[in-house]
């Protein structure tokens, strides 16, 4: 099942655009290589500007076979690029996870892309279920997913292993989208 997602999305602030080859550098130097910025993603830091490109390569192909649709985050105003947002397809049930620059954080950009797409994913036919999970200490995500209209599910004990993170079980919560 492919969902209908546009290769852009445009809010009051932000841009929201389907990866391009064109974004590797900005990509790995906005973010992909920040270990405070990747802390809590399920990724391993990129180390080089190849991590960068071979991750470009599997978004284009994923989004080609509707599994994973990838998007820049960036500022309207001036292009910038800020960060990232990723929709994995799984016959409909949807995950989701982003990832900002720490130079844009406290902003409110994450909670306005979050919000931008859950509203297009509300409309969507055949998705049955949306949800992410965090790490039970990542405070910030956690009130953005709460501001952007998705509800506690439950707590997981010592549910993931984030590789940027040593790899050690963390507590997580999950969360779903009310459909």
């Amino acid at each position: 099942m492919r969902l209908a997602l546009p290769d852009r999305i445009e809010t009051s602030r932000l841009l929201l655009q389907r990866l391009r080859y064109e974004d590797a550098e900005e990509i790995f130097f906005t973010y992909a290589s920040k270990p405070e910025a990747t802390k809590y993603v399920s990724w391993p830091t990129h180390q080089s500007i190849d991590d960068t490109r071979k991750f470009l390569r599997y978004a284009r192909e994923a989004w080609m076979r509707g599994t994973d649709y990838s998007f820049s985050i960036r500022l309207r105003e001036s292009n910038r690029l800020i960060g990232g947002l990723g929709i994995v397809n799984r016959d409909g049930r949807i995950e989701f996870g982003y990832i900002l620059s720490p130079t844009q954080w406290g902003n409110g950009y994450a909670t306005e892309a979050c919000q931008a797409m859950m509203k297009l994913l509300k409309r969507e036919t055949g998705i049955f279920r949306v949800g992410t999970f965090v790490d039970a200490e990542n405070i910030a995500s956690i009130r953005v997913l709460l501001k952007s209209g998705l509800v506690e599910e439950t707590r997981l004990p010592k549910w993931f292993r984030f590789i940027n993170q040593e790899n050690e079980p963390k507590d997580c919560i999950l969360f779903r989208l009310p459909l």
